[in-house]
């Protein structure tokens, strides 16, 4: 850590879906580095061992349940958090439905599920704990975008895609709006990565297609995504906000 870091177990970071796999390794990487972290999830069996596994008696991680389609729920969250610990300076809006669908048979409730869940998760964790950073007058918001976002999908259903593109202009509005608050917001955008997600989206069959269409031949390092979010979240990023990293094996350059 560097001179301008808090000291440790001091900071509070949240991170949504962190029972997921992704999730964990975030979760995982934001609390080696010295940060409080509350694992938010519907899971709650899952978040709790996780949180058991780097915190035995709870004083460094805690899971809590939040359900991100829910505005109410993240306020409740926000209320719980910050009377036991302190009002969070990191949030990580990375709980997200990921299914695969034909585009030209997906029913309006599927559509709406996925794309209703994925993009209010992003913009009531940005406004309900943003507003909260705001006022304490610094934060760190790092949402969860996807390249099915940025070139229309591929293995992942048009509503999926639909919803990552949302996120990445979600991301670019709240960061002009919290900016001058000391809030920054940004977005990832990652690629397939060596995931239980990637593998159940894609059968074992395709997958050597997949992974010969990527330019580097191969799936992501999910360690290096949580890399990049405690990059993202360290106080010296304040010149960066309302950016989407890209991290997808060459499949979209820009």
């Amino acid at each position: 850590m560097n001179m301008t870091d808090p000291e440790p177990y001091e900071e509070v970071a949240v991170v949504t879906g962190a029972a997921g796999g992704m999730g964990q390794f975030i979760v995982r990487h934001l609390h080696e580095s010295g940060r409080k972290v509350y694992l938010a999830d519907i899971d709650m069996d899952k978040a709790q061992a996780l949180a058991e596994d780097l915190s035995p008696d709870a004083s460094t991680a805690r899971a809590i349940y939040l359900d991100v389609s829910s505005r109410e729920s993240f306020v409740a969250a926000l209320k719980e958090i910050s009377s036991e610990w302190a009002t969070p300076s990191v949030l990580v809006n990375n709980a997200a439905v990921t299914k695969a669908a034909d585009l030209m048979t997906l029913g309006e409730d599927d559509f709406n599920k996925v794309l209703t869940t994925n993009v209010d998760s992003i913009f009531f964790g940005c406004q309900v704990f943003g507003g909260a950073m705001a006022e304490q007058g610094y934060g760190r918001i790092i949402n969860m975008a996807s390249l099915a976002g940025q070139n229309g999908g591929t293995a992942t259903g048009g509503h999926y895609a639909a919803s990552k593109g949302a996120i990445m202009t979600t991301t670019k509005i709240f960061a002009r709006e919290l900016a001058a608050q000391g809030v920054t917001v940004n977005s990832i955008s990652p690629g397939p990565h060596d995931l239980p997600v990637v593998h159940q989206t894609v059968p074992p069959e395709k997958m050597k297609g997949i992974l010969a269409g990527i330019p580097v031949q191969k799936l992501g390092n999910p360690a290096f995504i949580a890399k990049t979010v405690t990059l993202l979240a360290d106080k010296d990023a304040s010149f960066v906000t309302g950016a989407c990293w890209d991290i997808n094996g060459g499949l979209y350059l820009r």
